[in-house]
């Protein structure tokens, strides 16, 4: 499947229309919460609420009053204006945890390569990366960059030519899991940047110490919870 992957707006747009249509957790008339609490539960940034509210508003299931908040307006939109069908997202899901076990199989073995064959100006490069990442955690744009960029110099430093073309010709398809289980692990697991962001600092850490076995389980740790959010979700459904 070639399917473009999710904006984070797009997860929580899901998620909140399943609270709508399907959980009925929300009702018609309700008030949701404030544009900051809902960030806050999301571990987004205000301006992805705001895209997923306005998403909402316009399928009919949402009013957005000026200044006097939002509140559930119908429950009942059009087959075709649902943001995502159920057989549409277990598609996306079953692509997306085949595209998690192909990331496995070879960013675990990176990082064990990397922790072997890394240089010093390898580890500086890495920890730059972190560090700008922990500049911008707001910035959601760039942290999504910024990520794709990390797992990239990673492999880099496996100094496997084999291993980096490898990883070189599934760039766009590894690159599009990147962005949809960053989106993911924040709607789903309402984890913030900062966790994302140590999870990868104890990667790095690991090459650093040139500790091949911990820094391959930490990346392994690192995909398989992304993993479990999904499966969980699909078992949800």
């Amino acid at each position: 499947m070639n399917e473009r992957p999710l904006k984070s707006y797009e997860w929580v747009a899901r998620e909140l229309y399943n609270r709508i249509t399907v959980s009925s957790a929300l009702q018609p008339g309700d008030k949701l919460p404030s544009v900051v609490d809902l960030a806050a539960e999301y571990g987004v940034g205000r301006s992805t609420i705001r895209e997923a509210l306005s998403a909402l508003k316009a399928q009919g299931l949402l009013d957005i009053r000026q200044g006097g908040g939002t509140y559930v307006k119908s429950t009942q939109p059009q087959p075709d204006e649902a943001p995502l069908i159920k057989e549409e997202w277990l598609d996306r899901a079953d692509s997306l945890l085949q595209l998690l076990e192909v990331r496995k199989v070879l960013e675990t073995g990176c990082a064990s390569l990397a922790a072997r064959h890394r240089s010093a100006d390898d580890l500086a490069a890495m920890h730059e990366t972190l560090r700008h990442m922990e500049e911008r955690l707001a910035d959601e744009a760039y942290s999504e960059q910024a990520d794709v960029l990390l797992h990239e110099q990673i492999a880099a430093a496996s100094h496997n030519p084999m291993l980096v073309e490898l990883m070189k010709s599934l760039s766009q398809r590894l690159h599009e899991s990147m962005r949809d289980t960053r989106s993911l692990w924040f709607y789903a697991e309402r984890q913030s940047a900062r966790r994302l962001l140590d999870e990868h600092a104890a990667i790095i850490e690991a090459i650093g110490q040139q500790e091949e076995a911990l820094a391959a389980s930490r990346m392994e740790v690192h995909l398989a919870k992304v993993e479990q959010v999904l499966r969980d979700k699909i078992g949800s459904l």
